[in-house]
């Protein structure tokens, strides 16, 4: 992992439900507002932690249009249907194709 918290690696980000990752997601929204507003100030001690935490909402989203798109698994979901509606749609295209042949 390049940059980012130690805690929000895409290995544990994989491991969250999805209510976990809106919670992490608020809240690091949240840190990188005030992050923001001690920048503003001149208040900021650590600017890379800036880069940090938007890498990290970064994740976040990534991990969450994946899941939506179905390229990752939620945890609670078992891998066996995601394997059998890959099976049921190749069938499915193999049927269209067929009746396709016989027109």
């Amino acid at each position: 992992m390049a940059i980012g918290t130690k805690e929000l690696a895409i290995t544990e980000l994989d491991s969250f439900e999805n209510e976990r990752l809106a919670e992490e997601l608020k809240k690091a929204k949240g840190e990188l507002f005030n992050l923001r507003f001690q920048s503003a100030t001149g208040q900021l001690e650590s600017h890379g932690r800036v880069r940090q935490v938007k890498r990290d909402i970064a994740r976040i989203y990534t991990v969450l249009r994946e899941r939506e798109l179905g390229i990752r698994v939620t945890p609670a979901a078992d891998t066996a249907p995601a394997k059998a509606k890959k099976s049921s749609k190749k069938t499915e295209q193999a049927d269209a194709a067929a009746e396709t042949k016989e027109a």
